[in-house]
């Protein structure tokens, strides 16, 4: 059967802000205590998808998260009533609120890892939440996430939904930042290329020595379990310790691929030339790797610009594109390499490039944006319509933005009961736009 990849964004959420929580992404801690702008941000990210369904690819919308997340506010020992919470937590730690206001359940890429059913034991599209150990402002997201994923691809004939990984160390799992596949058609059996930063039971591997290693070998190799992976279509690397002290807190920030193709940085992998192998065999020799040289784009280029932060889509015709950040254009090196990538006998033929600048800002690129899902025609006509990209739900979700949403955003305005209520009452209205259901705790109670 014919089958298709699809993109579903992560929606940017009312409480977008800068507050510098990702340790090990830079742009996020630089930006730091700067104003946001949620509506703008929101905008963005709707016209990159929209932009993308005009160009007839799949196109769908997942939902944001609950916040302030007053829930976790409550578990953390905060009492009263929620605006009593967040004046309490305000006051008594505040870092803890900024952490439960993150609008980072955006960059869906670390939404979960997803193997299509091409792939699978059972011969549906599986999908395991990711549990986000490594920062607590985004280890509060995957209660949350599951439903929203289940709501989204809601039929058990063809979708399976698993629970997070343990959510401790040793399965530390950062979804699909740190997961690729690769196919000769998307309908075909794949290989399912799991990228880790360290092994939490071998202390022997070489591990980051300034910035966080997130995602474990042991976590990969539960997930390709649990979805009933064969082993022939697996491939495990390890990221290359030292661009994960550069910055490149995923794989998604120094590599991208698709299809039979591997855009990469020549650092980006421990040994890379037995892993290029690696890949290439489980290809059956029918793979192309287009490896940018550090003499012509530095890891620092690469974090600066996120120019491997980007989405290899194949259109409609045949042709490769290129997703890239506006960043990219403005670094001479990397606007430079792509222009003569472009020009030149590669596999990529086209670029196109956005403004998500609010997004950047905080460390998100195309690439973060998305979670990819390769489904085949039955498989597209059975996940929950109301949340594909359409003119229509468009038009809705940036009249709902324009009508619910902030034009700026401090640190300090976290506190303020009123962007609580603004924030619950915006997504019991996206419900009901995306067909979702009680999907969030104040829905619940």
């Amino acid at each position: 059967m014919k089958a298709f990849e699809a993109n579903f964004d992560g929606l940017v959420g009312p409480t977008h802000n800068y507050s510098g929580l990702s340790f090990g992404n830079v742009a996020s801690q630089n930006n730091q205590a700067n104003a946001s702008n949620p509506k703008l941000a929101a905008r963005q990210g709707l016209a990159k998808m929209k932009a993308l369904h005009d160009m007839g690819m799949y196109q769908g919308v997942l939902a944001p998260q609950e916040r302030p997340d007053i829930f976790t506010l409550r578990r953390l020992g905060f009492t009263g009533s929620d605006a009593e919470v967040l004046t309490a937590a305000a006051k008594q730690a505040p870092r803890i609120l900024a952490a439960c206001c993150s609008a980072s359940s955006m960059w869906a890429a670390n939404a979960a890892t997803v193997s299509p059913s091409a792939d699978t034991a059972d011969g549906r599209v599986h999908f395991t939440p990711a549990n986000l150990t490594n920062k607590f402002h985004r280890s509060i997201e995957h209660e949350t996430t599951g439903r929203i994923l289940q709501a989204t691809f809601n039929d058990d004939k063809h979708f399976a939904h698993h629970p997070a990984l343990p959510g401790v160390e040793h399965f530390g799992d950062e979804g699909a930042a740190n997961h690729t596949r690769f196919c000769h058609e998307y309908g075909e059996a794949g290989v399912e290329f799991f990228v880790y930063g360290r092994s939490a039971f071998d202390g022997s591997r070489p591990e980051p020595k300034k910035y966080p290693a997130r995602h474990t070998l042991e976590a990969s190799e539960a997930v390709a379990r649990s979805h009933g992976l064969s082993a022939k279509g697996v491939v495990y690397a390890q990221q290359n310790p030292d661009v994960i002290d550069a910055g490149v807190f995923h794989n998604d920030v120094i590599a991208v691929g698709n299809r039979d193709l591997l855009f990469c940085h020549e650092q980006a992998f421990l040994d890379q030339a037995a892993v290029k192998q690696q890949l290439t065999e489980a290809m059956g020799g029918r793979f192309h790797v287009v490896e940018v040289p550090d003499s012509r784009v530095s890891v620092q280029d690469a974090v600066q610009s996120y120019l491997f932060n980007s989405q290899l889509l194949s259109l409609p015709d045949g042709r490769t594109l290129l997703v890239i950040p506006d960043e990219c254009r403005n670094n001479e090196r990397v606007w430079s390499y792509l222009s003569e990538l472009k020009a030149g006998d590669s596999p990529i033929d086209e670029l196109q490039v956005f403004d998500l600048k609010q997004s950047m800002s905080n460390g998100g690129g195309p690439a973060c944006l998305r979670l990819r899902v390769a489904m085949n025609e039955a498989e597209l006509n059975a996940f929950n319509q109301s949340t594909r990209m359409s003119e229509s739900l468009f038009a809705a979700l940036n009249d709902w933005v324009e009508c619910h949403y902030r034009d700026r955003l401090m640190e300090s305005d976290l506190a303020d009961p009123q962007l609580l209520m603004e924030s619950r009452t915006a997504l019991d209205e996206l419900t009901q736009i995306l067909g979702l259901g009680s999907v969030y705790p104040f829905q619940r109670v």
